[in-house]
């Protein structure tokens, strides 16, 4: 293998109008090297990537130079961009259901690939398709290319992504957030499947995360890109042991970790949240079985389990959006629609939940005006604001003006709005920055303690509830396989599902991760 870096990335400026995205960045990458690049939303990690294929909008100005190998690529015509784009670089993407065609079999969608690229005839196409399914792990590729996406698990569509990027045996392979939306051990298999063919292939890596853990786990080397600059690269085990910026200090402070919250007081009052014996159907398909579950007021539970486990739909039914088939949910002993006064609801994406129309302060406000709530609301929406840490003038802007993490607290405020004695949260952290997270979760935990309210907290984060939850219940095909104090349930579980959700969490530590994943060491998560 050739020790001539295959990217090299020289004073590379993207501008947007007045906005600089990114600023003189120099950066490269060797021959089967993976290297990531960190950093919060809006740091410039995805529009470097787009830059290196042109895939950048046209109001965008790029300056500098990206060599690949020796050839230029900023400047570079769309004919000659096209013949790089999956033949030498290919691009994984964050979201695979998005990146897929939905009409077209994924057999189908492979085999274009090829015979664009490489003229091979259509037979002969579908064979190699079979062959790459079979390379990235897919079971009986024989049967599933002839499968459509929504036939797919989300990470048997993230295989067949890569499937695609590898299509042509490109040099270097640009993986976008690959596992932002995966489960811990589809995560898990997805950055094995990373590693093993740049072992087996040679194929390099530039990976593009905010998940610390990923990069313990999957890279040789670390750049950390702060407001379009470089700010800090080094091998990762030498970043991770002693990073000399500041802020990479402080994103790495804001990583959750399993284990590193001491256990939390029980709590015995009176049950804000009980479901005895739930089972929902969809059909022949059972989405609950006989669930069990309390929550005590001033209680924070943590509900975790993979997609499909039956997360989503036991939030519902508590919320009194779904009734059961069978069995009983009840807030502040009623029926949680003759109570919906009296919990709050923080949804996953607080861009798609809050009214684009609205200005922050009617956002707010909503559920005040929904439930006739007597008093001054601008006076409520000024107190909720103030709570959840957000200026005063904000309340006269639009939630497009916002960021991520702004929304969040906008969001959580809305959810407050009617002084709840239960907030049911689903997900309201797994979009987020690991440190506007580590701000959102120190924010809830603030809150819930000051106002005492219960809270069934949805995620399939492990790391994020251990930081946040006194007791734990894991879901597994509907089914509650596990719960407890939240140290017992994630540090030293006694079901086998719950064990196998623990192992597969990578430690943000790339020593310890490397030791239990080669199996040299027994470490704890």
């Amino acid at each position: 293998m050739s020790t001539t870096d295959l990217l090299t990335i020289s004073g590379l400026e993207v501008s947007f109008g007045d906005v600089r995205a990114v600023r003189g960045l120099d950066l490269t990458v060797a021959p089967g090297e993976i290297l990531a690049l960190v950093g919060e939303s809006g740091s410039g990690k995805s529009v470097t990537a787009r830059a290196v294929l042109g895939l950048l909008p046209p109001t965008a100005r790029v300056r500098g130079s990206v060599l690949l190998g020796t050839r230029e690529l900023v400047g570079a015509g769309e004919e000659a961009l096209r013949e790089v784009r999956g033949r030498s670089v290919a691009m994984v993407f964050q979201e695979p259901a998005t990146a897929l065609n939905p009409v077209h079999t994924v057999g189908w969608q492979i085999a274009a690939v090829l015979r664009a690229h490489r003229g091979l005839t259509r037979q002969t196409a579908r064979r190699d398709a079979v062959r790459l399914l079979d390379l990235v792990g897919i079971p009986d590729p024989a049967t599933r290319v002839r499968h459509y996406p929504h036939q797919l698990s989300g990470g048997q569509k993230q295989r067949v992504v890569i499937a695609l990027a590898l299509a042509n045996e490109p040099d270097l392979i640009i993986a976008d957030e690959p596992t932002t939306a995966l489960d811990v051990t589809v995560q898990a298999e997805i950055l094995a499947l990373l590693r093993d063919l740049r072992d087996r292939l040679g194929t390099a890596i530039l990976l593009i995360t905010h998940n610390m853990g990923v990069v313990a786990d999957l890279a040789d080397r670390v750049a950390v890109l702060h407001r379009g600059e470089l700010v800090e690269q080094a091998p990762v085990d030498e970043l991770f042991a002693a990073p000399t910026r500041a802020y990479t200090r402080e994103l790495l402070a804001a990583v959750p970790r399993l284990g590193h919250r001491d256990p939390a007081l029980p709590h015995t009052g009176a049950d804000a949240l009980r479901l005895t014996g739930v089972t929902v159907r969809y059909g022949d398909f059972t989405a609950l079985s006989t669930v069990d579950l309390h929550v005590a007021r001033g209680e924070v539970v943590g509900l975790v389990g993979e997609s499909g486990s039956g997360k989503s739909t036991l939030g519902r039914v508590a919320a009194g959006v779904l009734r059961p088939d069978a069995g009983t949910a009840l807030v502040l002993d009623t029926d949680p629609r003759s109570a919906r006064r009296r919990f709050g609801f923080v949804f996953q994406d607080p861009g798609s939940s809050l009214n684009p129309r609205m200005t922050i302060a009617e956002c707010v406000a909503e559920p005040l005006r929904v439930h006739r709530a007597p008093g001054d609301h601008r006076a409520r929406v000024a107190e909720l604001l103030d709570a959840v840490r957000l200026p005063a003038d904000f309340a006269t802007r639009r939630p497009r003006e916002l960021s991520g993490g702004q929304r969040q607290r906008v969001g959580i405020a809305r959810a407050l709005a009617l002084d709840p004695d239960l907030l049911i949260a689903d997900e309201p952290t797994s979009a987020l920055d690991v440190s506007v997270q580590a701000s959102i979760l120190a924010l809830l935990t603030e809150l819930q303690q000051q106002r005492g309210f219960a809270c069934l907290f949805i995620s399939h984060d492990l790391a994020v509830v251990d930081s946040l939850a006194h007791r734990v219940a894991v879901l597994h095909n509907g089914r509650v396989v596990e719960h407890g104090p939240h140290h017992e349930v994630l540090r030293t579980p006694t079901a086998a599902y719950t064990r196998r959700l623990v192992d597969a969490v990578p430690l943000p530590d790339p020593v310890a991760q490397r030791a239990r994943r080669t199996g040299l060491a027994d470490v704890p998560a």
